[in-house]
Parts: structure tokens; C-alpha cells; sequence
């Protein structure tokens, strides 16, 4: 309607300030292109100016994920492998550091703790019989051969006995509080972080090998926002902009974000990975939750156009490039962020920029191409 309009509005004019010509010439080898008059161009009130980079403020609206760094998520096992008597841990919980999460019964944990104090006794009887050894060797009482023997039992009884303690240190069990009252067939899991659970993979009862991984909990220290950002945008985010987020379950409620790194590699969608931390994180996050953002894009120099220059027709946006001796030709452009009546033109071939186009009074031009297109059929 927009375009007939301006059609209608054009020949009215044309016709009033130019009676032999009511048609401009057209370009018969380029339908994009067609030649005005001096009369024509001052009646329409076309003005030109050249592309200029301009400093721009606006939004950048994205999407994205709630991430989690690999080195924040946490896979809890058990290295000596048991049977699962007890946890009650649900996805989303959260656990405090040194809390019981589960906990491991055995007859291979008894055995351990068992081996472990028998071994402790013998080393205990095989430390005397050294000294007892040595003091005899010193005196010539006893042969080298006996000394040299009580000496590598003792050596070899200590490395058994500080095996055996980091059998038990692995497991949660202070060897130093050990003894033979404190055995017992059921050992605790205690949580390594502050955080909370992302997977429970057992149930009660089953029998865990050392590589089973039994919960995932996740730190959230370093929980962030991943957003997604196309290549022809990356170039306008930077880190330390401000980055407004919101969720799915409440979008009027906002938090405030800084991006802190962009990832420099770009997939086969053409976009790359924005991170963003939170300046104050909301309790609702969890790792793939779906999020809308805003980046706040600051004081960014691009080409840039005043609004009138750009045209529309059916879902392309143009402009209209003066080639000289009053000719125009249609050229489809990408746009981005407008500000203070300029929009920016996006122009990775670096082909644009100083080009003379249409500035002002750009419609009624377009509406003379497409119209004189239509009749020539």
C-alpha cells in the first residue's frame, strides 16, 4: 500500500512540474537502475550524502544458555566400588562441603579396615625387632645377614601400612582413628562443594563399580550466561558491557550481566558463544536453562545512513546508490542497531562505506522502479 501510494504520488508530482515527461527513463539492461531528470529530482525533494561511519548506542537482542566450565561440574564414585545402602538426593538439592550425600556398605570395606590394623600391629612388633637388631649389630652380637633381614621386613611393613592409608584416606576413613572398636561395615560420601545436584545415576541397593559415577553435583560459583551472537554482530560486543537477562518462567523479571569473554571460533551457523557473568545470581539456575538477553552495545563505530534512506520491498531492505549523472541504482543491504535516526548498514566486504546514496525522499524513487518493472509486463 505504502509503495502504491508513493507511486501514485510521484506521477502526480512528475505530471504537475514536467508535462513531456511523466516516466523516467528507465535502464532497459539493469531493472534495478533508472535515470531522473534535474525537474524530477527537485520536485520529489531527493537529497544524497555519502555512507559515513557514525558512533551508534543501542541493544543487541540474543539468546542463550545457562552454562556451567567443565571444571564446576563435579562427578561423585566411590574408588573401592560397594553397594548403595543410603542417600536421598533429588535433582536440584543442595549439598554443603563435607555433607553426607550417601552412604557405601561393603565386606571388602571391612576387609580393608581390617588389613589395615593388622598390618599396623606387625609393623609396630617389626620397628622393636629392628632396634632390637640393630643395637645387637652394633655390639657384634648378631650377624650382619639378621640385621640386614629385621631391616627390610621393617622398611617393607611400613610401605604395606601407608598403602593401606590411602586405601582408607580415598574412601573418607581417618587411619589415625581407627582402631579395632571403630571397624565398621558402612562408609559415608561426603560432598567435595558448596552447590547442588544436577544427576542422580543410582538407586539404593545396587552395586557400584570404582567408574560408576553416582551423583554430578554442580558448582556454582562459576555458573554463567552462554548467549549466542551471529558473526555480523560479534564485532559490536566486547567484555565489561552490560548484558540484561531474563527467563522463560519470568520474563519481566531482569538481572543484570557483564560479558567477560567472547569466544573467538565461529560454528557452521555462523554464530559464536558470548559469556556473561551475573552481578547477583538468581537462585533458579540451572545449567541448560533457556535465557533472553540484551546486550547493551555502547559508543560502537559503524557505516550508518539516516532512516529515510532505507527502503523496503517484500522482506528486503535497500538503498538507492547514486552511480552519477543522476542515476540510481537499488542495492540490498543488511541493517543493525539504530540510534538518534541512524541505522547502521552492515557491510563486512567493506564495499559501502563513502558510496553517494539516497538520504532523503528515497520511497518515491523505488516506487518509480518497481512501477516502471510492473508495466513493462
Amino acid at each position: 500500500m505504502r509503495n502504491i501510494l508513493y507511486t501514485l504520488f510521484f506521477s502526480m508530482l512528475f505530471s504537475c512540474h514536467s508535462p513531456q515527461q511523466t516516466e523516467a527513463p528507465k535502464n532497459e539492461d539493469d531493472p534495478n537502475t533508472i535515470t531522473l531528470t534535474e525537474a524530477q529530482i527537485k520536485a520529489a525533494g531527493i537529497q544524497t550524502g555519502a555512507i559515513q561511519r557514525h558512533v551508534l548506542n543501542s541493544e543487541l537482542k540474543v539468546n542463550g544458555l545457562v552454562d556451567v566450565p567443565p571444571q564446576n561440574i563435579i562427578s561423585v564414585s566411590f574408588p573401592l566400588g560397594g553397594y548403595l545402602k543410603s542417600a536421598d538426593l533429588l535433582p536440584g538439592m543442595h549439598v554443603s562441603k563435607g555433607e553426607v550425600i550417601a552412604i557405601m556398605q561393603d565386606q571388602n570395606l571391612i576387609q580393608l579396615q581390617q588389613d589395615y590394623l593388622i598390618a599396623r600391629a606387625k609393623l609396630e612388633y617389626l620397628e622393636k625387632d629392628y632396634e632390637r637388631q640393630k643395637m645387637l649389630n652394633e655390639n657384634k652380637v648378631n650377624a650382619d645377614k639378621v640385621f640386614q633381614q629385621a631391616s627390610a621386613d621393617f622398611t617393607s611393613q611400613k610401605v604395606q601400612v601407608k598403602g593401606y592409608e590411602e586405601k582408607l584416606r580415598l574412601i573418607g576413613i581417618n587411619p589415625e582413628r581407627l582402631n579395632d572398636k571403630t571397624i565398621s561395615r558402612t562408609v559415608p560420601i561426603y560432598s567435595p562443594i558448596n552447590g547442588f545436584v544436577s544427576k542422580v545415576n543410582i538407586n539404593i541397593g545396587k552395586y557400584v563399580n570404582p567408574s560408576d559415577v553416582l551423583f554430578e553435583l554442580i558448582n556454582p560459583d562459576d555458573i554463567h550466561a552462554a548467549l549466542t551472537v551471529f558473526e555480523k554482530d560479534l564485532g559490536k560486543v566486547k567484555p565489561e558491557q552490560k548484558v540484561m537477562v531474563t527467563f522463560v518462567d519470568d520474563p519481566e523479571k531482569e538481572y543484570e550481566c557483564e560479558v567477560i569473554l567472547v569466544t573467538k571460533n565461529v560454528d557452521n551457523n555462523r554464530s559464536a558463544l558470548v559469556h556473561c557473568h551475573f552481578e547477583k545470581q538468581p537462585r533458579q539456575l540451572l545449567p541448560g536453562m533457556f535465557l533472553n538477553a540484551r546486550i547493551m552495545i555502547n559508543n560502537a563505530s559503524v557505516p550508518a545512513v539516516p532512516e529515510d534512506a532505507i527502503v523496503q520491498y517484500g522482506n528486503d531492505k535497500m538503498i538507492l546508490e547514486s552511480m552519477g549523472n543522476d542515476t540510481f541504482r537499488l542495492v540490498t543491504v543488511q541493517t543493525g542497531i539504530t540510534d538518534n535516526g541512524l541505522t547502521e548498514i552492515i557491510d563486512t566486504a567493506n564495499t559501502l562505506e563513502g558510496k553517494n546514496i539516497i538520504t532523503r525522499n528515497a520511497y518515491p524513487v523505488l516506487a518509480m522502479i518497481k512501477n516502471a518493472g510492473d508495466s513493462d509486463h
